[in-house]
């Protein structure tokens, strides 16, 4: 980033509520959003109608960008892929019918092991920085304004409590993100400040395990 300090505003999102293939391979690609998710989706646009959005970004994944594009016909705008926020990518797991295998390597990351990895896929330390980058670059072209960010339960928890220094055992207990849940963060050449965290220990109280599908 640049040495001028304003900071841009990111909400942060998980996507909304979306189907899979039964039985759901690992890594398999989603079926787009479920009613109930377009309904979170177009929810969440009239939450943050109020909140001057500049922009609207998404992951490349397919449940994230249907959302990104509900919630910007909420706000008049249109929304644009940002590369960097993807889910984590699971590598030779993709397809799979071992879900275990890929919550050991979450688990372990979220327990502070970042050098973990994935056969054939990334690591934590990579994970947290292709996050950063995509989030640094889009905060220097929006110094002191908001962008919304569409993007996945299992890379916001990992990357937003570390990149904003708020790495607690209390903060990593709560990695359980919910559809449409929004972490407030400030970014500018001082660093990340994390505003508020949406996330919960309970894993039923955001509707269930974090995603590693691959659209």
């Amino acid at each position: 980033m640049s040495d001028l300090q304003c900071a841009a505003r990111f909400l942060v999102v998980r996507h909304a509520e979306a189907a899979y293939p039964d039985p759901d391979p690992v890594g398999g690609a989603d079926l787009g959003l479920t009613e109930a998710g377009r309904s979170q989706a177009r929810s969440l646009g009239q939450r943050v109608a109020g909140e001057r959005v500049a922009a609207v970004l998404a992951s490349k994944m397919g449940r994230a960008a249907e959302t990104a594009q509900i919630v910007a016909a909420e706000l008049g705008c249109t929304a644009e892929e940002l590369d960097g926020v993807q889910e984590y990518a699971i590598g030779d797991l993709a397809g799979s019918q071992d879900p275990a295998a890929v919550a050991a390597v979450f688990q372990s990351w979220v327990a502070g092991d970042l050098a973990a990895s994935f056969p054939g896929g990334e690591s934590g330390r990579e994970l947290v920085a292709r996050f950063r980058a995509a989030i640094e670059d889009v905060a220097d072209s929006y110094r002191g304004e908001t962008v919304l960010v569409v993007s996945h339960g299992g890379v916001m928890s990992v990357a937003i409590p570390r990149l904003t220094g708020r790495a607690t055992p209390e903060l990593l207990a709560a990695h359980w993100v919910p559809h449409c849940g929004i972490a407030r963060v400030d970014v500018d050449a001082d660093g990340w400040l994390l505003h508020s965290w949406p996330g919960s220990a309970d894993p039923a109280a955001a509707g269930g395990a974090v995603d590693n599908s691959a659209d």
